[in-house]
């Protein structure tokens, strides 16, 4: 039946896509809010508002919420990312009111009582604190900030315990009020949904919610690039090389997809073959591209012993150049297939189908068929692979690593390489 949309009197999106065949409903709602939407003073704020919307409704406690979604064995939870923020849930057809009441409960009266917020506080602590003693955690942490310093969608999305610990009850229901308005909402169902019964309870529970958001349009982001190290007493290192990306909405986003599935998508890509199976120089290598609303990054992430690290950098950066030079044919079509089986094995999850539509609503303002996609893979060739891997590494790079990185290669020397275009790069000087 395709995908079926509606937009409320207040300018709430509502969308389904109907499938007979299920009997379950995969649901949420997905505001266009996330990290990159806070000042400076509210760093972590999107994540904890995340979390206390389950702690408490006026007409709910926090076990409330819980036991009434299970006691009709369905499931909730809620994900905060650098742009969005979803709350969402799956449960049998007919319990479908009951989720839709649960989730627009959460969003129109959490109370955020100091107590419940005091221990929710407490509980992200524990989460950065365990991020902080998980490397690999870090230094993906440290190459956003690096990539994006002193902007708002380089920093972590976890907060810092200084920011955390500051906020009030008071704050989270300002920022609420100020990020989260119809105008930035979309509400979105998949499986055995009917539109119009589903357009109607949405309605009911938020026809008269605000129509549009107080807050700006964030920043504009800016790429910066820059280098980082981490000297710890580690087992293994971490190490990510990065480059500028392209945002959802230029040409070469899905070209860049791509791209990343022939460095390192897979057991077959030249990264995981040269670098892992031909060498052995480390025991995880892969590539891969972030889009965003106006920018994106490119990167290889690898994590190797301390006694490889010289060697492996620069068959890396060999590889990227090469990329530059010469793209096989054979290597674009593994890639277009992957990428093509991945969007098609999502659609047989129906949470995966609804967050894929809300998140094309969001950033496109209508859903994509998947006939559309296919045919901008369609349109990708060798030629223009090469030519973009040719722009894209030439960009001035960012490097973070975490662990025994002391015999990592200058930034100024890995910097060099990349510019040089060289067949083959010279020995990294350490």
């Amino acid at each position: 039946m395709g995908v079926e949309v509606s937009r409320l009197s207040n300018g709430l999106t509502v969308a389904t896509e109907t499938l007979p065949h299920m009997e379950s409903v995969s649901l949420g709602i997905w505001v266009k809010s996330g990290s990159r939407n806070e000042r400076e003073d509210e760093h972590g704020m999107a994540h904890l508002l995340e979390h206390m919307a389950f702690k408490g409704t006026g007409k709910r406690s926090a076990l409330q919420i819980a036991t009434d979604i299970e006691d009709v064995g369905g499931e909730i939870n809620a994900a905060t990312s650098v742009e969005t923020t979803a709350f969402y849930a799956r449960v049998l057809q007919d319990n479908l009111p009951l989720a839709i009441d649960i989730l627009a409960d959460i969003l129109t009266d959490s109370k955020f009582e100091p107590a419940e917020l005091e221990r929710e506080q407490h509980v992200i602590l524990q989460e950065i604190g365990a991020a902080h003693d998980t490397p690999d955690d870090v230094v993906f942490d440290r190459f956003t900030e690096t990539a994006f310093r002193h902007q708002a969608v380089g920093r972590s999305i976890l907060g810092t315990p200084e920011t955390v610990e500051s906020f009030t009850s008071a704050q989270l229901h300002g920022f609420l009020e100020r990020q989260y308005g119809a105008d930035r909402m979309v509400v979105v169902a998949a499986g055995g949904v009917k539109h119009d019964d589903f357009v109607r309870e949405v309605e009911s529970r938020l026809g008269t919610f605000r129509a549009k958001a107080e807050t700006a349009v964030p920043q504009y982001a800016h790429y910066v690039g820059g280098d980082y190290r981490e000297d710890r007493d580690l087992m293994d290192a971490q190490i990510v090389l990065g480059f500028e990306g392209r945002a959802y909405h230029v040409r070469d986003f899905y070209a860049s997809q791509v791209l990343s599935m022939i460095l390192g998508g897979g057991m077959s890509s030249r990264l995981f073959q040269e670098v892992r199976e031909k060498r052995g120089l480390c025991y995880a290598v892969y590539a891969f591209h972030w889009g965003f609303s106006d920018t994106g990054i490119f990167g290889i992430h690898a994590a190797t012993g301390r006694s490889d690290i010289e060697e492996l950098v620069p068959v890396i950066l060999h590889e990227l150049q090469r990329a530059g030079e010469r793209i096989d044919q054979t290597e674009l079509e593994r890639a277009r297939a992957q990428y093509r089986a991945g969007l098609m094995m999502s659609r047989e999850s129906s949470a995966s189908r609804a967050s894929q539509i809300a998140r094309q609503l969001l950033l496109y303002g209508r859903p994509i068929e998947m006939e559309e996609l296919i045919d901008r893979l369609s349109g990708l060739t060798v030629e223009r692979l090469a030519d973009l891997s040719a722009r894209l590494f030439t960009s001035k790079p960012t490097v973070t690593a975490v662990g025994p990185v002391g015999s990592l290669a200058p930034y100024e020397a890995i910097s060099d390489t990349l510019m040089t275009r060289r067949q083959m790069p010279r020995r990294l000087a350490v």
